[in-house]
Protein backbone atom coordinates (compact mmCIF):
# COMPACT_ATOMS: atom_id res chain seq x y z
CA UNK A 1 0.00 0.00 0.00
CA UNK A 2 2.85 2.21 0.71
CA UNK A 3 4.53 1.53 -2.53
CA UNK A 4 1.85 2.25 -4.31
CA UNK A 5 1.08 5.95 -2.73
CA UNK A 6 4.23 6.31 -3.12
CA UNK A 7 4.48 5.80 -6.83
CA UNK A 8 1.01 7.20 -7.76
CA UNK A 9 2.48 10.54 -5.92
CA UNK A 10 5.83 10.57 -7.76
CA UNK A 11 3.65 10.42 -10.74
CA UNK A 12 1.33 13.28 -9.97
CA UNK A 13 4.22 15.24 -8.71
CA UNK A 14 5.94 14.41 -11.52
CA UNK A 15 3.16 15.45 -14.40
CA UNK A 16 2.91 18.37 -12.35
CA UNK A 17 6.19 19.95 -12.47
CA UNK A 18 5.89 19.20 -16.53
CA UNK A 19 2.65 20.90 -16.85
CA UNK A 20 4.03 23.92 -14.99
CA UNK A 21 6.84 24.27 -16.87
CA UNK A 22 4.98 23.91 -20.38
CA UNK A 23 1.79 26.24 -19.32
CA UNK A 24 2.04 29.96 -20.94
CA UNK A 25 -0.36 31.79 -18.74
CA UNK A 26 -0.39 32.95 -14.76
CA UNK A 27 -3.37 31.54 -14.93
CA UNK A 28 -2.68 28.10 -15.84
CA UNK A 29 0.74 28.37 -13.53
CA UNK A 30 -2.15 29.10 -10.84
CA UNK A 31 -4.67 26.62 -11.60
CA UNK A 32 -1.78 24.25 -11.66
CA UNK A 33 -0.45 25.51 -7.91
CA UNK A 34 -3.42 24.55 -6.52
CA UNK A 35 -3.97 21.23 -7.80
CA UNK A 36 -0.55 20.78 -6.21
CA UNK A 37 -1.49 22.22 -2.82
CA UNK A 38 -4.47 19.95 -3.14
CA UNK A 39 -2.18 16.69 -3.42
CA UNK A 40 0.07 18.13 -0.78
CA UNK A 41 -3.31 17.64 1.72
CA UNK A 42 -4.12 14.93 0.08
CA UNK A 43 -0.91 13.23 1.29
CA UNK A 44 -1.15 14.74 4.31
CA UNK A 45 -4.56 12.78 5.07
CA UNK A 46 -3.51 9.13 4.06
CA UNK A 47 -0.06 9.89 5.97
CA UNK A 48 -2.92 10.35 9.05
CA UNK A 49 -4.77 6.81 7.57
CA UNK A 50 -1.49 4.63 7.69
CA UNK A 51 -0.71 5.78 11.19
CA UNK A 52 -4.10 5.26 12.37
CA UNK A 53 -3.87 1.91 10.38
CA UNK A 54 -1.76 0.52 13.38
CA UNK A 55 -4.86 1.18 15.63
CA UNK A 56 -6.90 -1.00 13.46
CA UNK A 57 -9.38 -3.91 14.72
CA UNK A 58 -7.03 -6.28 15.90
CA UNK A 59 -7.45 -9.97 15.73
CA UNK A 60 -10.44 -11.92 17.45
CA UNK A 61 -7.59 -13.62 19.12
CA UNK A 62 -6.08 -10.46 20.85
CA UNK A 63 -9.25 -8.62 21.26
CA UNK A 64 -8.89 -8.91 25.48
CA UNK A 65 -5.44 -9.25 26.04
CA UNK A 66 -4.97 -6.34 28.23
CA UNK A 67 -8.19 -6.14 29.88
CA UNK A 68 -9.10 -8.36 33.17
CA UNK A 69 -12.59 -8.06 34.41
CA UNK A 70 -13.23 -5.15 36.97
CA UNK A 71 -15.81 -3.22 38.48
CA UNK A 72 -16.07 0.23 37.40
CA UNK A 73 -18.27 3.10 38.63
CA UNK A 74 -20.20 5.21 35.86
CA UNK A 75 -20.07 8.54 37.24
CA UNK A 76 -21.06 11.71 35.82
CA UNK A 77 -20.44 10.32 32.29
CA UNK A 78 -23.06 10.67 29.37
CA UNK A 79 -25.28 7.90 29.57
CA UNK A 80 -28.39 6.94 27.12
CA UNK A 81 -30.52 4.56 27.73
CA UNK A 82 -32.45 3.19 30.61
CA UNK A 83 -30.29 3.20 33.98
CA UNK A 84 -31.25 -0.07 34.85
CA UNK A 85 -30.71 -2.18 31.51
CA UNK A 86 -29.44 -5.20 32.58
CA UNK A 87 -26.04 -4.54 30.04
CA UNK A 88 -24.21 -1.69 30.56
CA UNK A 89 -21.38 -0.86 26.86
CA UNK A 90 -18.25 2.09 27.56
CA UNK A 91 -17.22 3.40 24.43
CA UNK A 92 -13.71 5.25 24.99
CA UNK A 93 -13.79 7.57 21.99
CA UNK A 94 -11.98 10.15 19.50
CA UNK A 95 -13.92 12.45 17.96
CA UNK A 96 -11.42 12.77 15.27
CA UNK A 97 -10.67 9.20 14.93
CA UNK A 98 -12.37 8.14 11.51
CA UNK A 99 -12.59 4.74 12.92
CA UNK A 100 -14.74 5.65 15.68
CA UNK A 101 -16.90 7.99 13.09
CA UNK A 102 -17.22 4.83 11.05
CA UNK A 103 -18.65 2.91 14.18
CA UNK A 104 -20.77 5.54 15.11
CA UNK A 105 -22.14 5.57 11.98
CA UNK A 106 -22.89 2.01 10.94
CA UNK A 107 -23.05 0.11 14.34
CA UNK A 108 -23.75 2.21 17.35
CA UNK A 109 -27.59 2.99 14.66
CA UNK A 110 -28.06 -1.15 14.98
CA UNK A 111 -27.21 -1.55 18.82
CA UNK A 112 -29.44 1.95 19.93
CA UNK A 113 -32.33 0.12 17.22
CA UNK A 114 -31.87 -3.32 18.98
CA UNK A 115 -30.50 -3.03 22.57
CA UNK A 116 -31.12 0.59 23.92
CA UNK A 117 -34.47 1.55 23.17
CA UNK A 118 -35.60 -1.91 24.27
CA UNK A 119 -34.33 -1.24 27.74
CA UNK A 120 -31.69 -4.03 27.17
CA UNK A 121 -28.08 -1.84 27.40
CA UNK A 122 -27.28 1.50 29.05
CA UNK A 123 -24.97 3.17 26.33
CA UNK A 124 -21.87 5.10 27.79
CA UNK A 125 -19.40 7.12 26.60
CA UNK A 126 -16.00 8.66 27.44
CA UNK A 127 -13.71 11.06 26.03
CA UNK A 128 -10.14 9.52 24.62
CA UNK A 129 -8.95 12.28 22.60
CA UNK A 130 -5.78 11.07 21.04
CA UNK A 131 -3.85 14.40 21.16
CA UNK A 132 -0.37 13.48 19.52
CA UNK A 133 -2.23 13.05 16.32
CA UNK A 134 -5.85 14.45 16.58
CA UNK A 135 -5.30 18.10 17.75
CA UNK A 136 -8.58 19.43 17.73
CA UNK A 137 -10.24 16.29 19.49
CA UNK A 138 -9.46 17.49 22.97
CA UNK A 139 -11.48 20.58 22.15
CA UNK A 140 -14.13 18.25 20.25
CA UNK A 141 -14.77 16.17 23.55
CA UNK A 142 -15.13 19.44 25.90
CA UNK A 143 -17.78 20.98 23.45
CA UNK A 144 -19.37 17.52 23.68
CA UNK A 145 -19.69 17.49 27.68
CA UNK A 146 -20.48 21.56 27.54
CA UNK A 147 -23.35 20.28 25.20
CA UNK A 148 -24.28 17.68 27.56
CA UNK A 149 -25.30 20.77 30.17
CA UNK A 150 -27.46 21.10 27.84
CA UNK A 151 -28.76 17.94 27.38
CA UNK A 152 -27.32 17.93 23.96
CA UNK A 153 -24.45 15.29 24.33
CA UNK A 154 -25.24 12.86 21.93
CA UNK A 155 -26.27 15.39 19.52
CA UNK A 156 -23.77 17.60 19.30
CA UNK A 157 -21.88 14.13 19.06
CA UNK A 158 -23.08 13.53 15.99
CA UNK A 159 -22.24 16.75 14.73
CA UNK A 160 -18.76 16.50 15.86
CA UNK A 161 -18.61 12.43 14.40
CA UNK A 162 -19.74 13.68 10.92
CA UNK A 163 -17.36 17.35 10.55
CA UNK A 164 -14.25 15.33 11.76
CA UNK A 165 -11.76 17.47 9.27
CA UNK A 166 -13.29 20.67 10.50
CA UNK A 167 -13.42 20.91 14.45
CA UNK A 168 -11.74 24.30 14.76
CA UNK A 169 -13.18 25.97 17.92
CA UNK A 170 -15.29 28.61 15.85
CA UNK A 171 -16.62 25.84 14.24
CA UNK A 172 -17.44 24.02 18.00
CA UNK A 173 -19.46 27.30 18.95
CA UNK A 174 -21.42 27.39 15.56
CA UNK A 175 -22.23 23.65 16.40
CA UNK A 176 -23.95 24.22 19.16
CA UNK A 177 -25.43 27.73 17.88
CA UNK A 178 -27.06 25.03 14.90
CA UNK A 179 -28.23 22.99 18.07
CA UNK A 180 -29.76 26.04 19.33
CA UNK A 181 -28.11 25.63 22.79
CA UNK A 182 -27.14 28.98 24.29
CA UNK A 183 -24.87 29.79 23.16
CA UNK A 184 -22.90 32.28 26.13
CA UNK A 185 -23.40 29.80 28.31
CA UNK A 186 -21.89 27.13 26.10
CA UNK A 187 -19.47 29.26 25.24
CA UNK A 188 -18.03 30.16 28.31
CA UNK A 189 -17.96 26.62 28.98
CA UNK A 190 -16.09 25.59 26.29
CA UNK A 191 -13.54 29.33 26.76
CA UNK A 192 -13.12 28.22 30.50
CA UNK A 193 -11.98 25.01 29.46
CA UNK A 194 -14.83 23.38 32.68
CA UNK A 195 -14.47 19.63 31.76
CA UNK A 196 -10.26 19.64 31.22
CA UNK A 197 -10.13 17.49 34.18
CA UNK A 198 -12.85 14.93 32.97
CA UNK A 199 -11.76 14.38 30.07
CA UNK A 200 -7.96 14.04 31.95
CA UNK A 201 -10.10 11.50 34.06
CA UNK A 202 -11.51 9.55 30.96
CA UNK A 203 -8.16 9.15 29.50
CA UNK A 204 -6.65 7.81 32.79
CA UNK A 205 -9.48 5.56 33.35
CA UNK A 206 -9.35 3.97 29.49
CA UNK A 207 -5.68 3.64 29.89
CA UNK A 208 -6.28 1.68 33.06
CA UNK A 209 -8.46 -0.54 31.68
CA UNK A 210 -6.42 -0.93 28.71
CA UNK A 211 -7.47 1.14 25.75
CA UNK A 212 -4.00 1.90 23.29
CA UNK A 213 -6.04 3.17 20.21
CA UNK A 214 -9.57 4.15 19.41
CA UNK A 215 -12.56 3.25 19.63
CA UNK A 216 -12.70 0.88 22.56
CA UNK A 217 -15.95 -0.70 23.81
CA UNK A 218 -16.33 -2.47 27.50
CA UNK A 219 -19.37 -4.20 28.35
CA UNK A 220 -20.47 -5.74 31.04
CA UNK A 221 -23.82 -6.27 33.68
CA UNK A 222 -25.27 -3.85 35.35
CA UNK A 223 -24.69 -4.09 39.15
CA UNK A 224 -28.36 -5.32 40.53
CA UNK A 225 -27.63 -3.31 43.35
CA UNK A 226 -25.99 -0.10 42.72
CA UNK A 227 -26.59 1.24 39.51
CA UNK A 228 -23.88 3.23 39.48
CA UNK A 229 -21.69 0.31 38.84
CA UNK A 230 -20.93 -2.17 36.14
CA UNK A 231 -19.02 -5.21 36.02
CA UNK A 232 -17.13 -5.63 33.26
CA UNK A 233 -16.43 -8.83 31.40
CA UNK A 234 -15.48 -8.33 27.88
CA UNK A 235 -13.13 -5.76 25.83
CA UNK A 236 -14.14 -5.33 22.16
CA UNK A 237 -10.95 -3.19 20.23
CA UNK A 238 -11.47 -1.34 17.17
CA UNK A 239 -14.41 -0.45 14.87
CA UNK A 240 -15.85 -3.90 14.80
CA UNK A 241 -19.03 -5.53 12.76
CA UNK A 242 -22.49 -6.08 14.67
CA UNK A 243 -22.02 -9.62 15.00
CA UNK A 244 -19.40 -9.27 17.75
CA UNK A 245 -21.46 -6.64 19.39
CA UNK A 246 -24.81 -8.63 19.47
CA UNK A 247 -22.68 -11.75 20.43
CA UNK A 248 -21.05 -10.58 23.96
CA UNK A 249 -24.41 -8.21 24.19
CA UNK A 250 -26.73 -11.43 23.82
CA UNK A 251 -24.30 -13.92 26.30
CA UNK A 252 -24.46 -11.71 28.86
CA UNK A 253 -28.24 -11.06 28.45
CA UNK A 254 -29.00 -14.87 28.95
Amino acid sequence: MRILVTVLVTLFLGIASFNAFAASTKEEVKTLQGQVEQLQKDIDEIKKLLQEGARAPAPAARQNAAFSEQTVSIGNSPVMGDMDAPVTIIEYSDYQCPFCARSHRDVFPIIKEEYIDTGKVRFIMRENPLTSIHRNAFDASMAALCAADQDNYWEMADLLFANQRTLTTDNLKGFATQLELDSEAFNECLDTRKYENQVQADLASGAKLGMRGTPGFFIGTTDAEDPDKANLEVFIRGAQAIDQFRGSINDLLE
